[in-house]
């Protein structure tokens, strides 16, 4: 084992990061990852100052413009951000808010600039101007327009300062482009912004929020304004398919999450409706969508789940035979619900904002929904009739499903692990019997050679060690008697189509219990290979022809000679097309090699991947259903123990296979 040289670890090995480099070395700190989704979240910083501006109630606009370079603006139309000279800090604005960390307008108690922020921390603006390759700043404000430019996280110039007509709306305008050395990927899609932008006007009721995306040259603009908030959200997502009017519940708590925390005031609103035809869940907090939930999606959960199954007992629901209560996954199959909450304590996660986890908010919002379900109970009768049934019908579904699942799952579990006792079998991952595809090899070295190349999600591999019997010679004690042939019945799994004491300890027939969706023979092409080839399909006609009959059974057809010219490979699987890729596809031009492929054991992984593995470019031969019978014919013919027939079957046809004989 190689030693590492060791270097002196002492006070001077210990450094730290210094201004833009503390993010632009650290990128996903902040914003969760340094790859697109971090890009995007660097937007969403910009974006969230906009959003806390317009719901404080000043402006109803938000432009965001994604041009053709990858630049990106925001534009909002509010007080305009403070950036001249702060006498308290001794400081400019714009240092603390482009240029400092945890430095920002929403550390004032009681709300006194921003009564609910969803930028919080004093980092966003900062952090994405340091991972910015160009930042640039426009501010109206106080009758002046102030100018700022930075590249890659240091200012250029300092602040510009005019006087403008004092007439002008006030506002903030920001253009920057994310820097690709910062960000692996920094090409947001156009449907990210329509995405963020439709779901900021769901829970920011009646601000326009309009965006603007360059192509060509050319602007394509689009606008997104709810009136109607939540509300009008869940109409539009149920259309005519809800059975239960959509209902808009709102309410203000106060509380701590712990005695020695300060007290918060929470605004709650929810807006849902039933339906059968689809469900639909979405939780915000300071109108960040809450990607993972967290304490909203948990007092859901308990909310309804509770006030349900409080109904069903009191109304005499639940059947005398069922032992057991909904659950919450019976509600949410149909149900359809939205919940924004606003809180004057930041209580996110981390700065990503995917997540709140605050016990108030769970405690107030849970109660919140207990109380408000059981008025809705009493006060809309038919609807909360309607809900109920339709819960129960959902739990009574469920319960019938995890039963059959169950059964299923032990009999699969069963047949795998009979399956795992073989000896160098490979299985696939995938339990999906409609995907799963079977290989069968001869010998350890194509064994290899196929694991190096198959797509382990859905591809198994099942080597036929030593030569196989010929099933039509054979007793059935001889048969069963082969552990190549057990074994490969065993990983098959639908059993054989022998009856009695015969099949020994190998299960009845069985079709369904079949799984694979592809039974795959894979040999050399060779007359060795030919010749497992034959014996295999015998196996399978004598023992389950149904997997003949119903088209389970494939041959894998292996290229017989590699062509090369100029660094381009062919592959020909036949004389023919041998021909055609050197008069038509190399015009007659003489090829730099043609080789005879190789057998399997001795291709490398992209090359069996390529010709074999892969479902785009392999060939497979399908032994289909009404060649059976004539394959039959000729087993029993060449393999059987008719030998008279054999004779003249030689004596007839043989003179067409002589250039293959062996005859050295």
């Amino acid at each position: 084992m190689a030693t590492k040289k060791q270097t002196q670890y002492g006070n001077d090995s210990i450094s730290s990061l210094k201004d833009e480099e503390r993010v632009r070395k650290r990128p996903a700190v902040i914003f969760g990852s340094d790859d697109l989704e971090g890009c995007k979240h660097a937007v969403f910083e910009i974006l969230s100052n906009a959003i806390d501006e317009a719901r404080e109630g000043h402006g109803d606009l938000i432009i965001v413009t994604r041009y053709e370079d990858l630049s990106v603006e925001v534009e909002d139309f509010g007080r305009g951000c403070p950036v001249d000279y702060n006498e308290k800090e001794k400081r400019y604005n714009w240092e603390l808010v482009f240029c400092e960390m945890y430095a920002g307008g929403k550390y004032g108690e009681n709300g006194e600039n921003y009564e609910y922020s969803l930028g919080l921390n004093g980092l966003g603006a900062c952090a994405t101007q340091y991972t910015s390759e160009f930042f640039d700043a426009t501010i109206h404000r106080d009758g002046f327009r102030y100018d700022l430019h930075f590249e890659k996280g240091r200012n250029k110039g300092g602040l510009k300062k005019t006087e403008t007509d004092r007439g002008r709306k006030t506002g903030s305008l920001f253009r920057w482009k994310p820097d690709k050395q910062v960000f692996t990927d920094i090409n947001i899609p156009a449907e990210y912004y329509r995405d963020v932008l439709r779901r900021q006007a769901v829970v920011n009721q009646g601000i326009t929020f309009r965006f603007r995306n360059q192509v060509g040259g050319k602007f394509e603009t689009e606008e997104f304004c709810y009136v109607g908030g939540i509300k009008q959200y869940v109409e539009e997502l149920v259309g005519d398919n809800a059975f239960t009017m959509p209902i808009y519940w709102e309410a203000e708590r106060r509380g701590r999450d712990a005695d020695n925390r300060p007290e918060m005031k929470l605004k709650i609103t929810a807006a849902f409706c039933f339906s059968k035809q689809i469900n639909h869940t979405e939780y915000y907090h300071n109108s960040s969508w809450l990607e993972y939930g967290g304490s909203p999606d948990r007092a859901v959960r308990l909310g309804f789940t509770a006030a349900f199954d409080k109904f069903l007992k009191e109304n005499n629901k639940y059947n005398k035979t069922e032992t057991t209560r909904i659950i919450y996954q019976d509600i949410q199959d149909s149900l359809v619900i939205i919940t924004n909450c606003f809180s004057t304590i930041g209580c996110f996660e981390n700065q990503t904002k995917k997540s709140v986890n605050s016990k108030f908010t769970q405690e107030a919002m849970t109660n919140f929904f207990k109380e408000q379900l059981q008025i809705w109970f009493i006060e809309n009768k038919q609807e909360a009739e309607r809900a109920a049934e339709q819960v129960l019908i959902n739990k009574r579904a469920r319960e019938s499903a995890e039963r059959t699942r169950s059964s299923m799952k032990k009999n699969l579990n069963a047949k795998v692990d009979i399956a795992n006792r073989v000896q160098k079998f490979v299985d696939c991952r995938t339990r999906d019997a409609f995907v799963r595809e079977l290989y069968i090899v001869e010998g350890d070295s194509a064994l290899g050679s196929v694991k190096l190349s198959r797509d382990a999600e859905f591809q198994g591999i099942m080597p036929v060690r030593g030569k196989i019997l010929n099933c039509l010679k054979a007793d059935y004690n001889k048969i069963f008697g082969s552990p190549i042939i057990t074994d490969l019945i065993k990983v098959l799994g639908c059993g054989v189509e022998i009856q009695g004491k015969k099949a020994k300890d190998l299960s009845s027939f069985d079709i369904d219990s079949l799984r694979w969706n592809k039974i795959i023979i894979c040999t050399d092409a060779d007359v060795d290979g030919f010749q497992i080839r034959t014996l295999i399909l015998t196996m399978l006609y004598r023992l389950c022809p149904t997997l003949i009959r119903d088209g389970y059974v494939y041959i894998a057809e292996s290229p017989l000679f590699e062509i090369t010219y100029k660094g381009k490979t062919w592959f020909a699987y036949n004389e023919a097309e041998k021909r055609k890729i050197l008069e038509v596809d190399l015009e007659g031009k003489k090829p730099d090699s043609i080789q005879r492929s190789k057998g399997l054991g001795e291709n490398d992984p992209d090359m069996m991947w390529m010709t074999t593995m892969n479902p785009e470019t392999r060939r497979l031969i399908k032994v289909m259903p009404e060649d059976a019978e004539r394959t039959a014919h000729y087993f029993d013919v060449l393999l059987g123990d008719a030998l008279n027939e054999r004779k003249n079957f030689i004596a007839e046809n043989g003179a067409k296979y002589l250039d293959m004989a062996d005859i050295s």
